[in-house]
């Protein structure tokens, strides 16, 4: 019997990584819950993780809210909406720009560097520039704190992800990760109490911005580098690590992550194209059975941003076991097929505000829940040299490529005597390019992270 040569071993290796079938569960014999055997330390981590990413969403989401008056102030134009409307936008547009640098850049500089120090500059970042969006007085000063708040926000998701992903067991990886990328919800309802808590004194919110930087302390004292990156780091040395070349040239990385950034567009793309099109479909139904217009506004917030959040906010959570039990590729599929049934039955089935209500929470569910498999995945995707860097550039180059889509939508559903209901309905037949997208890709599930 011959013993395999190392290069003939080396060459299953590799193809193995790119083996598209499930690989044997690496705990297939271990029967007990997945979080049995977390430590306190895996714990620590993932609780760190999750305060950094629930400020990220904040710093992103109060801009959202407060955007009207904060421009209507800079203007100086009371009530100059058509200004406000194309501002808003364009700074929505300069928010992605530099989530995307930023988050190429950190996730880089996380791989030669170290988790924990580019998870301090990444937090530090966004509070400080954030904080100083109280003394912004003009469109630049906006627009330029803006981008640096999301280079910031862009770069803490990568290295956050990465470092979850690192720290605990194969069996309880994807449950962590996914409650990782869930408290994004706790985000957006913080924003959300924030804004209405500070009314037009939108400058207080953005003060509130800078609490995140003492999370810089808990950082600093707590989180250790995993032993994989340092065993790596020891083996090629910093400039070995991180390299964007080694992501892009080398064709099995190079794949993964076309196909990874493709997933992503897809899911952001019809973020802002489907899903947070339910506050309009809630105001919609009303003006349809009779509603004045500010009421079915104020209800409108309260359907979107409360109601279909909570719903979104469990499908996160449910992606992380459903990935676990049917794999990553297969809950992909599942999610986006569930959405692109409860789309059109939430456009079109109800016949009053109050039966929305009770469409919107499995609307969430659907179109938001499979965000939190981005986090559970893409790091799984790439060796430790280039873990940050190819999960950044998944997660950060689809938030690029989804900006098309944020203008489509908004021109789309902006024509004159275009009903919501068709439009939303359209757009959310991009999820079917994300299920071929998702069939094309490698099964990770229960396999042990690339060295």
């Amino acid at each position: 019997m011959s013993i395999p040569s190392e290069n003939a071993m080396s060459d299953a290796k590799e193809q193995t990584a790119l083996n598209t079938t499930p690989a044997t569960p690496v705990d297939a014999t271990d029967n007990g819950p997945w979080y049995q055997g977390v430590s306190s330390y895996q714990w620590m981590v993932l609780a760190i993780a999750c305060a950094g990413w629930i400020f990220d969403v904040y710093e992103g989401q109060i801009f959202n809210i407060t955007r009207d008056q904060l421009l209507t102030d800079v203007l100086s134009a009371q009530g100059a909406q058509a200004n406000v409307k194309q501002y808003g936008d364009m700074f929505l547009g300069i928010f992605l720009l530099g989530g995307t640098i930023g988050g190429l850049a950190f996730g880089s500089l996380a791989d030669r560097f170290g988790r924990g120090p580019a998870m301090i500059a990444t937090i530090l970042m966004y509070s400080v520039f954030s904080g100083l969006t109280y003394f912004a007085n003009s469109l630049w000063q906006v627009a330029a704190l803006r981008f640096l708040v999301a280079m910031g926000v862009g770069g803490e998701w990568a290295v956050a992800a990465s470092l979850v992903s690192e720290v605990f067991p194969a069996k309880a990886r994807a449950h962590a990760s996914g409650i990782f990328h869930a408290t994004s919800v706790m985000g957006t309802w913080m924003a959300a109490i924030v804004g209405i808590a500070v009314g037009n004194n939108w400058r207080i919110a953005y003060l509130v911005g800078v609490a995140p930087a003492l999370l810089v302390l808990w950082v600093r004292s707590t989180v250790r580098e995993p032993e994989q990156w340092k065993t790596r780091q020891q083996e090629v040395g910093s400039a070995g690590m991180g390299r964007f070349r080694d992501l892009l040239q080398d064709p099995r990385w190079r794949q993964r992550a076309i196909l990874g950034m493709l997933l992503a567009s897809v899911g952001l793309g019809t973020f802002w194209a489907v899903t947070v099109a339910g506050q309009n479909l809630a105001e919609d139904i009303q003006l349809r059975n009779g509603i004045e217009k500010p009421v079915a506004v104020r209800n409108g917030k309260f359907a979107y941003g409360i109601v279909q959040t909570a719903g979104g906010g469990v499908g996160l959570l449910a992606f992380g076991p459903l990935c676990a039990r049917w794999g990553r590729r297969r809950t992909f599929i599942a999610f986006q097929l569930l959405a692109l049934a409860v789309v059109p039955l939430t456009c079109f089935a109800p016949q009053s505000y109050w039966q929305m209500l009770t469409l919107l929470p499995l609307f969430g569910f659907a179109t938001l829940g499979l965000h939190a498999g981005y986090a559970i995945y893409f790091p799984e995707l790439f060796p430790t040299s280039i873990r940050a860097t190819g999960a950044s550039f998944c997660f950060n180059g689809g938030r690029l490529l989804a900006v098309p889509m944020l203008f489509f939508s908004g021109w789309l559903k902006g024509q004159p005597g275009v009903d919501i209901r068709w439009a939303v309905t359209g757009l959310s037949l991009l999820f079917l390019v994300g299920i071929l997208i998702a069939a094309a890709m490698p099964e990770t599930r229960s396999q042990k992270l690339i060295d």
